[in-house]
C-alpha cells in the first residue's frame, strides 16, 4: 500500500456542556442544532474508526489500512489488543463545566474485564477569563469525606483549580478525578480509552452517574504537576521545539517553523501533528501525494515516510504527537 500524510473526516459529538468554537477550527457545524462538545479527528475503536478525507485512500478507514498494512503505518509500534490505533485525538469545546469524573488507571482496568483505563493530556487553545481545570483532589481529604461531599453537593470545595491558560497542557493521568471548567477550548491527546465515570454533574439531571464505581479507582494521592514549559531544543533561528508532555503512552512537543522554511523529516514510527498556526505542505510520501496543512488540520504521518520533508508557507506551530520508545518519568507544562 502506498501512504502519504493522512488527514480524516471529523467525527462531530453533541454535548450538553458544548459550544460552537470547533468552527473556528474549520469545522462544519451547520448540520447541528445542538451544542457540540467535541470533534473527534483520529480514532480507531471497535466500531468507530476515522475515515480518511483526501487523497488515493479517501473513504476507507484507519482500521482497514491498519489491517492491510501495520507496519508502513506503525514501524514497531504496537497497535491495541484490539488491533487498533492506540492514540484518539479530539478538539474540545466547553462552553459549560464538563461533569467532574473519573477514567481507570492501568491496574484498574486490568483488574475489571470489559473496562478500559485512559490517560489524557489537554492543551489549552483559548481560555476565558478566570476559566480553570479541576485537576485532582486536595491533600487531607479522605475518601469518606469525598463521598459525603459528593452525596451533599459540596464536592467542588474538594477539587484543585488550577487556572486554564492558552499554551499550557495539563496531565491527566487514569485515576485523576477532573473536570474541565467552562471557557476552555482545547486538544485532548489520550489512549484510546471510552470509560468514564462521572461523579457530579452540575445540578444536570439527564446523564448517568456512576459514583460507586468512581471511588473504586480514584487515586486520592496528591500529585505535583510541574507548571512552567520547558523547552528542551532550539533549533536555531528558522525552528525551535519545545516539549510538553512526556509520559509511558505518548510524548508531545511543540513546534514552530518559519515562514519558507524546509527540511526532511524520515520518520520510521507515525506521529499526528495537530497544527495550530499557519500552514505548509509535506512532499516525498511513497505514494507521491503532496498533502497541504493549515490551521486546525491533524495529520497522521505513517511510520514509512523515509524520504517526505516539510515545507512552511506561513509561520507555523504545531503539536508533534509521537509515541516514547522507553518508559520515562512524566515531564510535562
Amino acid at each position: 500500500m502506498q501512504l502519504y500524510p493522512l488527514s480524516f473526516r471529523p467525527v462531530l459529538v453533541p454535548k450538553p456542556w458544548g459550544g460552537r468554537k470547533i468552527a473556528n477550527l474549520g469545522r462544519d457545524l451547520s448540520g447541528f442544532d445542538t451544542p457540540i462538545g467535541e470533534s473527534w479527528e483520529l480514532v480507531d475503536l471497535p466500531g468507530r474508526s476515522s475515515v480518511v478525507a483526501h487523497g488515493p485512500l479517501a473513504g476507507q478507514s484507519l482500521h482497514e489500512i491498519l489491517t492491510s498494512d501495520r507496519a508502513a503505518v506503525m514501524g514497531d509500534v504496537r497497535l491495541t489488543a484490539e488491533g487498533g490505533f492506540p492514540l484518539l485525538i479530539k478538539y474540545l469545546d466547553a462552553r459549560e463545566n464538563l461533569s467532574i469524573q473519573v477514567h481507570p488507571d492501568v491496574a484498574h482496568a486490568a483488574a475489571n474485564p470489559g473496562v478500559r483505563s485512559k490517560t489524557e493530556a489537554l492543551y489549552v487553545l483559548e481560555a476565558e477569563p478566570n476559566a480553570v481545570v479541576y485537576r485532582g483532589i486536595k491533600p487531607g481529604v479522605s475518601p469518606r469525606q469525598f463521598r459525603h461531599d459528593i452525596d451533599s453537593g459540596a464536592v467542588v470545595q474538594d477539587m484543585i483549580q488550577v487556572p486554564a491558560k492558552a499554551g499550557q497542557c495539563l496531565f491527566l493521568p487514569g485515576g485523576t478525578c477532573h473536570a474541565y471548567g467552562a471557557g476552555i477550548c482545547g486538544v485532548e491527546i489520550q489512549t484510546p480509552g471510552d470509560t468514564t465515570y462521572r461523579l457530579y454533574d452540575w445540578g444536570r439531571t439527564d446523564r448517568d452517574l456512576h459514583i460507586d464505581d468512581a471511588m473504586a479507582c480514584i487515586d486520592f494521592e496528591a500529585r505535583t504537576f510541574p507548571a512552567a514549559e520547558r523547552r528542551t531544543h532550539v533549533a536555531g533561528v528558522f525552528t525551535t521545539m519545545s516539549k510538553v508532555c512526556t509520559c509511558d503512552s505518548f510524548t508531545v512537543e511543540k513546534v514552530r517553523m518559519v515562514e519558507e522554511y524546509g527540511q526532511e523529516i524520515p520518520y520510521d514510527r507515525p506521529a499526528v501533528w495537530v497544527v495550530l498556526e499557519g500552514s505548509g505542505v509535506v512532499t516525498g510520501s511513497p505514494a507521491g501525494v503532496d498533502v497541504a496543512f493549515k490551521r486546525g488540520d491533524v495529520l497522521l504521518l505513517p511510520a514509512c515516510l523515509h524520504d517526505a520533508a516539510v515545507r512552511i508557507h506561513t509561520n507555523t506551530v504545531w503539536l508533534d504527537v509521537q509515541f516514547p520508545r522507553v518508559g520515562t518519568d512524566i515531564l510535562l507544562a
